[in-house]
């Protein structure tokens, strides 16, 4: 039985484009119940208007870089907490907390590794 023969090892910090206009996300496995995404990001932030409210939780690990996150709650979405994130920095976001992105590194890329999954 050759249970290696699709094997492929590939290195999530490698491959990172020198320039970036967009933000870049890509889908490293996917399931019906699981995503695991590695996102880059360099001076990248969500739009001023609106907040991601998403059906599914999602757990971040800043693997190089840094970021800004800012979270609200109620109706009136003020932002109710701003939480920074440096390398080896890890935050587990619950499925429908209202978040966005403030502020990313625009002098290094930043590369996140973002794991969705429903409980």
């Amino acid at each position: 039985m050759e249970l290696l023969t699709n094997l492929a090892v590939k290195n999530v910090l490698a491959d990172v484009p020198t320039s970036l206009p967009d933000e870049v996300f890509q889908d490293l496995i996917r399931s019906e119940n699981l995503r695991i995404e590695r996102i880059l990001s360099r001076g990248h932030r969500s739009p001023a208007e609106g907040w991601y409210d998403q059906d599914e939780n999602e757990w971040v690990l800043v693997l190089q870089g840094s970021a800004r996150l800012a979270f609200c709650t109620g109706s009136d979405e003020t932002i109710e907490r701003s939480i920074s994130l440096q390398v080896g920095d890890s935050l587990l976001i619950p499925a429908h907390q209202k978040h966005r992105v403030s502020w990313t590194d625009p002098n290094e890329t930043t590369i996140w590794l973002a794991i969705f999954y429903r409980a």
